[in-house]
């Protein structure tokens, strides 16, 4: 009788769960490629259209005469990677809204009079926080150069802009996806905002300085160093960039400079095993709570990790590899008083007649680092553009704090990714920019104009 009542127990456990699951997972069924109910809303309803925050149509489903659809996507390459595509397996926006996309909740007098017309009903439409403007500036900042940008709004993490390069023209999806395919050293079709792994060079230096800070929250300040160019430890050395000698430096300065020479011998002082724990609250090597694709952010760190590779990491570089996307959660966190709200793309979901079915709002992700923490950050980060290495964003109608980066990624020492991370204005973070620029070569030259771009089209707003 025990062993009856023992699966009769186990049999509605996992009827429970099984509901439970579909409850909470109803998107992942329903854009599971099994699901033969994808293909019924499909054939009942016309995809629905994709706006930006603005209103202007990122995505739209056009029916000729004959009743063919084609999606359409009037910006074509500018949202390539944002927005996506909605064949060959779906990506972007077009994917992880497809089960909004897909199903209508139009009035009930709107589906009788589409069914009179022998039409399918209108699919419910999504419209995203993407501001056409700044993904405008983005896109046509970064030119022919293969790279990524992220623009978020800090208090709230909603997705400004956010361009990859090379891209694609969506509407030819399935025109060149063969080819594409085929390709194997081809990564258009990678979304290198979310999904490009690369060293982060010196703008790692702001996980590296919070790190020595929580060692050494009484004396950090009282930091020195003597920089001729290099450190050595070993067999180890470290040049700074181009070689360049720093002389005298307080610890603000070694930061504001980006000085590697300081930044690997502090490096060599910290304890491994604490370092390793700042990395886990700072969402490194872990999953993301984030609806769109990505890639895990990765660097290990250890008491048994050797000097050496300790030596790297402090300067972004050895087996370091970080995506534009979670620098700029990290970034964001300090402008937001050490608190991350979760990034997203979608503010709402509405009927063709603008009835809101469902509103995305703000959601907090976790705090990263306590408040004291993020306004000393901030303010390493405002001495980097007022006296360091990004001070083309010195001396504008707005403030702005941030960290530059040069991040070798080759045995060849002059080959450098430039990267900027930061936001503005210092007293009040509306918006938060991220840049990486495939071997275009100092931040500082190459990311912060770029950044200066966008910050000045965002409050010329």
């Amino acid at each position: 009788m025990a062993v009856t009542w023992l699966f009769v127990g186990m049999f509605f456990a996992m009827m429970g769960y099984t509901c439970h699951y579909a409850v909470t997972h109803k998107q992942t069924l329903m854009n599971n490629s099994y699901n033969t109910r994808q293909e019924i809303l499909v054939a009942q309803n016309s995809r629905g259209t994709i706006y930006a925050a603005g209103g202007q149509v990122l995505a739209e489903t056009k029916t000729d005469e004959e009743g063919k659809e084609t999606r359409v996507y009037p910006y074509a390459n500018m949202f390539s990677h944002a927005v996506g595509y909605a064949s060959n397996g779906r990506f972007g926006i077009e994917a992880f809204a497809n089960y909004y996309l897909i199903n209508s909740n139009t009035k009930l007098s709107e589906k009788v009079a589409s069914d009179m017309a022998g039409e399918k009903y209108p699919g419910d439409s999504v419209i995203t926080t993407l501001d056409v403007d700044l993904q405008k500036i983005a896109y046509d900042s970064l030119g022919m150069y293969s790279g990524a940008v992220i623009v978020t709004e800090p208090s709230t993490g909603r997705i400004l802009a956010m361009v990859s390069k090379p891209d694609f023209d969506p509407n030819e999806i399935d025109a060149i996806w063969d080819d594409l395919i085929k390709d194997k050293d081809s990564s258009v079709l990678l979304n290198r905002t979310t999904q490009g792994l690369y060293p982060p060079g010196s703008t790692f230096k702001i996980v590296t300085a919070l790190e020595y800070i929580r060692e050494n929250p009484d004396s950090y300040s009282q930091f020195t160093y003597q920089c001729n160019g290099h450190f050595s430890h070993g067999e180890e050395r470290i040049n700074c960039y181009h070689g360049t000698s720093h002389g005298g430096e307080n610890f603000t300065k070694a930061f504001a400079k980006s000085c590697n020479s300081a930044f690997a011998s502090i490096g060599l002082t910290l304890d491994r095993k604490k370092f390793g724990e700042t990395l886990d609250d700072l969402l490194l090597n872990q999953e993301l709570k984030v609806d769109f694709a990505y890639n895990q952010s990765k660097l290990f760190m250890n008491a048994d990790v050797e000097d050496a590779d300790v030596m790297q990491a402090a300067i972004g570089q050895g087996t370091t590899q970080m995506t534009p996307l979670e620098l700029n959660m990290i970034t964001a966190a300090i402008a937001n008083d050490g608190v991350l709200m979760t990034p997203y793309l979608i503010d709402r979901v509405e009927t063709k007649d603008r009835t809101v079915v469902k509103q995305f709002s703000p959601d907090t992700y976790k705090r990263l680092m306590s408040e004291e923490e993020a306004q000393i950050m901030t303010e390493l980060m405002e001495e980097v553009v007022k006296s360091g290495t990004g001070t083309k964003l010195s001396g504008l109608s707005y403030t702005a704090a941030g960290k530059t980066g040069s991040a070798e990624y080759n045995q060849v020492k002059s080959d450098s990714h430039a990267w900027f991370t930061g936001f503005a204005p210092v007293e009040d973070p509306q918006v938060c920019v991220t840049i990486i620029i495939e071997g275009a070569g100092s931040g500082g030259d190459y990311a912060v104009p770029i950044t200066k771009r966008i910050l000045d089209a965002y409050f010329e707003q």
